[in-house]
């Protein structure tokens, strides 16, 4: 490909004269038709669904082959000043991903009047097979034009959500055969709180259990058309109250996770970290945001975020033992985690840098198991392989991290929001380390994300069936609505 763009006037170009160009069809070429002309037909996008078809694989869009031929008469030949009037292609056989097809346009006849000329077109495939055939009328340049090839902009299609998504298929079909794990959704006045545990609750994941004030929780569903009718209701004075019943439920047994709904986080915190009375255990708790960002080519978790506002070396001692073991009943066998920092190395003015190198040989001694460690990392060489590699920095974690130990609540819950509305991330949490995990949705969270993070419990109890904690599958029933436990 030359760095400029020359045409072929009307005059300059004689009947028979050809051009052509190759190319081999991708899974983002026909991302990319998709998008452009809004046609999901899963014939072209729908992988499970074209097997059962003839061709039994994804096929491109008929455009696409239009589309060479265009870019030969707009490019190549005559080039630019070309104007379309009129096209008509024959589609012979689909193009099937991962084949390569050569496109050609060859002069036919000319128009002096109105300096037309029409062109032959033809698309074959690499086995020699006519893909395309038919003719295309074009208005050819009467003037020479040279110009610089115009830099195109690279486009990058993301799908966002997806990878979580795909825990979510993951916790279902876990779920198949079992009785789906029983939420205590805490304090669920509002629509928003309702709908999510409604949508993880059709989707197989969970069963709800409404705990908090009766009319309020009615009234909210009946606003938004919702029937709570298939799912029990405990009905509480207030959210302090509701708090405190949901924490007893899941102590009895009678329910598997806690779910936030409308109100504060350190309201639902305190009943669940109660001395007496609470979840807690031998750890202390601690949130994982679990995140998927279009950039990364994989999950990202990051903690903690949500609950220990300035942790001490102890504590991340638990926080990141914590993360480890989610990230390994999410099936990630040995992560890896970065320990980040500002810096990359140790700085006794910076309590983070010694907390970083401390952990490490906390892992190096067996306090810490089940993850390779690193730190103190930046950020950036804790994700991008280039750049710790420009610093320099030779580390089986650098570049790879799958968690990311953050040096407090703050830059933790800066960093995954930043992800998030600066990134197009989409997220997921779950607080851990508690007798049963505690599902921490936000009201700005999508259907995603509330499922996703309905579907970290589900896959952590499924990971953890033999553990120590209440085993739910065989709890008994909550009581009916209106009665205590």
């Amino acid at each position: 490909m030359t760095d400029a763009l020359c045409n072929r006037t009307f005059d300059d170009i004689v009947p028979g004269e050809t051009a052509s160009l190759q190319r081999t069809l991708t899974r983002a070429d026909i991302d990319t038709f998709a998008v452009l002309s809004g046609d999901a037909n899963p014939t072209h996008i729908d992988d499970e669904y074209a097997r059962g078809t003839p061709q039994r694989q994804v096929v491109a869009h008929g455009m696409w082959s239009g589309a060479l031929l265009s870019n030969l008469l707009g490019t190549d030949l005559p080039g630019p000043g070309t104007v379309y009037v009129e096209q008509s292609l024959s589609f012979l056989q689909p193009v099937r991903l991962g084949d390569t097809v050569t496109a050609s346009v060859t002069a036919r006849e000319k128009f002096a009047p109105t300096h037309q000329i029409r062109f032959d077109c033809l698309v074959v495939n690499q086995r020699g097979e006519k893909v395309a055939v038919g003719q295309a009328l074009v208005q050819a340049p009467t003037q020479k034009i040279q110009r610089p090839r115009t830099r195109l902009p690279q486009l990058h299609l993301i799908d966002p959500g997806q990878r979580l998504l795909a825990l979510v298929d993951r916790a279902r079909a876990g779920c198949v055969g079992q009785h789906p794990m029983r939420v205590a959704v805490v304090h669920p006045v509002d629509a928003v709180s309702i709908q999510g545990a409604v949508d993880a609750a059709r989707a197989g994941l969970i069963e709800p259990v409404w705990v908090g004030p009766e009319a309020r929780i009615r009234a909210a569903a009946e606003a938004a058309n919702i029937d709570l009718s298939a799912w029990p209701l405990f009905p509480t004075e207030h959210s302090h109250a509701a708090a405190a019943l949901a924490v007893q439920l899941a102590r009895s047994g009678q329910v598997g996770a806690l779910m936030k709904g409308a109100l504060h986080t350190d309201e639902l915190m305190h009943a669940a970290f109660d001395a007496q009375n609470g979840l807690r255990t031998g750890r202390r708790a601690s949130h994982v945001f679990v995140i998927d960002a279009p950039a990364a080519d994989r999950l990202l978790f990051i903690t903690d975020a949500a609950i220990n506002i300035d942790p001490d070396l102890d504590t991340k001692r638990d926080i990141a033992q914590n993360a480890i073991d989610l990230a390994q009943d999410l099936g990630i066998a040995t992560p890896r985690m970065a320990v980040l920092a500002a810096v990359e190395t140790v700085n006794a003015s910076m309590p983070a840098t010694l907390h970083a190198a401390a952990l490490c040989k906390m892992a190096d001694r067996g306090q810490i198991t089940g993850a390779i460690l690193d730190g103190p990392l930046a950020f950036d060489n804790a994700i991008s392989l280039a750049a710790a590699k420009a610093k320099g920095i030779h580390s089986p974690v650098a570049g790879q991290a799958d968690i990311l130990l953050t040096p407090d609540l703050e830059s933790g819950n800066m960093l995954a929001k930043q992800l998030e509305y600066l990134g197009g991330a989409t997220l997921a949490g779950l607080v851990i380390g508690t007798r049963v995990p505690i599902i921490l949705t936000s009201r700005a969270d999508g259907v995603e994300a509330r499922l996703a993070s309905c579907a970290l419990a589900v896959l952590q109890r499924q990971a953890r069936r033999t553990a120590m904690a209440p085993d739910i599958t065989v709890a008994a029933e909550p009581s009916p609505t209106g009665a205590q436990p």
